[in-house]
């Protein structure tokens, strides 16, 4: 009984798989044999892909971005920031008081008004640039920062400490602890050309680790978000997509050289519209090793404000091949004021090296020791001289009627309304007092002044190297222009002056006046 038992629990269960087996094979012999009309529709493809012979370059150029990628990948780092915001009451602000609780009592208040210290995290980027640990990134990611973390490409988070800053150019040195770490090399960005080929590495949004490729869009860039016109423009322009999350990180050309730190983008909507900027490393490199090697950066500092020659202005200095810096404003008791420099006079040499343009002489002169002398070739009306300047620390020193056209109607020639200065518009537009001139109380739209870039409340203090003290006094030196000839004004705004062309072929000739 036991022995039939058993062979008959062993014939059951080989039954059960012989029938499965069966079964899986005649549900496949019928699918291969069923006939056409009971199967479903099939997408089969008959195009082939294309011969490599024939995509040869587009295959070797992926090739080429995928070994890029890799190699500089490993060297981008993502940077994690904490810092404390603190809202604290304006100076001389009367705390809410409890109601009848009389205002005397206000200082025993204040420390309960006074709101929590909160706590505030960023994300941005950076790159090393030593196997010891050094990091690149922008002031304006670790600004304010009291604790900071990167991360790496192998996910390893590490501690970071703050080397040095420099707000000037915003970038900032960070530093962890380690050895043979991944980094990238330096570039050469004074040999970049539009068109070329490069790739922007970051964490946009905290995607980390992401590369973007693009060409070299423009060069010699100005921030326009800068308030501060004596920070260094020069940017690199790329279609390289760099939004949010990007700063700090690094632009690198085709051998996997770094030659910008990305850090900002021009954007109505506050992410990439084709207009990412770079810090060119002429302007990195330097920066860098002195934030290395002292923990700050002290900049050279003339005390002038500064434009390009143009091809529209060249005439007005006597300038034939459209190069140099224009003076535009000394200021007073500065090294260049007591070196004997102008407004009006192009400098077009610096220490022997030819300048040509105002960004190239403030990225050199920013980059010098203060205490050291440099020498300058300027052209004063035509005549070329040799003017050396002592520099000093920049930051040493700080700052302690309408017009009517002559025949009385019509369109004003220029297209602006003139007013003089009068203590309460000085105050308004906080000009100092040795700003005389006349202020722009209109332009008149697609006017010589409009064309300009003229606006309301700015103060023209010079008419064709001329000084002018009001709105008169611009008004003769403008109505004096003969007809058919451009006038070259010069402007106060905002703390700064610059020089303006007034085209000729703009205004209205058939009015006198403005």
């Amino acid at each position: 009984m036991k022995t039939w038992f058993s062979k008959n629990l062993l014939t059951r269960r080989l039954i059960v798989p012989v029938m499965a087996v069966a079964l899986a094979l005649s549900f496949t012999t019928y699918e291969f044999t069923k006939p056409a009309y009971a199967r479903g529709p099939v997408a089969s493809p008959t195009a082939t892909p294309l011969d490599d012979n024939s995509v040869s370059a587009l295959l070797s150029l992926d090739q080429a971005m995928e070994t890029l990628a890799a190699r500089v990948t490993p060297a981008v780092v993502n940077v994690a920031v904490t810092s404390h915001s603190k809202a604290e009451m304006a100076d001389g602000q009367m705390p809410d008081l409890p109601e009848g609780v009389p205002p005397m009592f206000a200082p025993f208040f204040n420390h309960q008004m006074k709101p929590p210290t909160q706590i505030e995290h960023g994300i941005g980027s950076g790159v090393l640039i030593s196997p010891d640990g050094y990091i690149v990134t922008n002031n304006h990611v670790i600004d304010g920062a009291v604790d900071i973390n990167v991360t790496l490409k192998d996910r390893r988070i590490m501690h970071a400490k703050l080397i040095g800053a420099d707000p000037l150019t915003d970038l900032a040195v960070i530093k962890v602890d380690g050895t043979n770490l991944p980094n990238a090399p330096w570039g050469n960005s004074t040999s970049l050309r539009p068109g070329q080929t490069v790739l922007a590495f970051g964490n946009p949004f905290g995607f980390r680790f992401t590369v973007t490729r693009g060409i070299v869009s423009g060069l010699n860039r100005p921030n326009p978000f800068s308030q501060n016109r004596r920070s260094p423009g020069s940017f690199i322009q790329t279609d390289a997509a760099i939004n949010p999350g990007n700063s700090g990180g690094p632009l690198v050309d085709a051998r996997g050289e770094v030659i910008g730190i990305n850090t900002f983008l021009v954007s109505s909507s506050d992410s990439f519209s084709g207009m990412g900027f770079a810090i060119p490393t002429q302007i990195v490199r330097p920066t860098v090793e002195a934030l290395i090697r002292d923990g700050k950066v002290t900049h050279g500092y003339m005390g002038i404000g500064i434009s390009d020659v143009t091809p529209e202005n060249a005439k007005f200095f006597h300038v034939e091949n459209n190069e140099g810096a224009v003076i535009s404003q000394v200021e007073s008791g500065s090294p260049a004021e007591k070196a004997g420099l102008k407004v009006g006079d192009v400098i077009t040499e610096l220490d022997g090296q030819k300048v040509s343009d105002a960004s190239q002489l403030q990225i050199e002169v920013g980059q010098k020791q203060p205490g050291s002398s440099i020498k300058l070739e300027v052209l004063r009306d035509g005549k070329s001289s040799s003017i050396p300047v002592t520099l000093e620390a920049m930051g040493s020193r700080d700052k302690d009627g309408k017009e009517i056209a002559a025949n009385g109607h019509g369109k004003a020639r220029w297209g602006i309304g003139l007013t003089d200065i009068t203590p309460e518009l000085r105050e308004q537009l906080q000009a100092s007092n040795d700003v005389h001139g006349a202020v722009v109380e209109q332009v008149q739209p697609g006017s010589a002044a409009d064309n300009a870039g003229l606006q309301r409340g700015d103060v023209i203090v010079e008419v064709n190297r001329h000084p002018v003290q009001n709105a008169a006094d611009v008004q003769k030196a403008l109505s004096a222009v003969p007809n058919g000839q451009d006038a070259l004004v010069l402007v106060w705004s905002s703390g700064g002056t610059t020089f303006r062309v007034l085209h000729a072929a703009a205004a209205n000739e058939d009015k006198p006046g403005m």
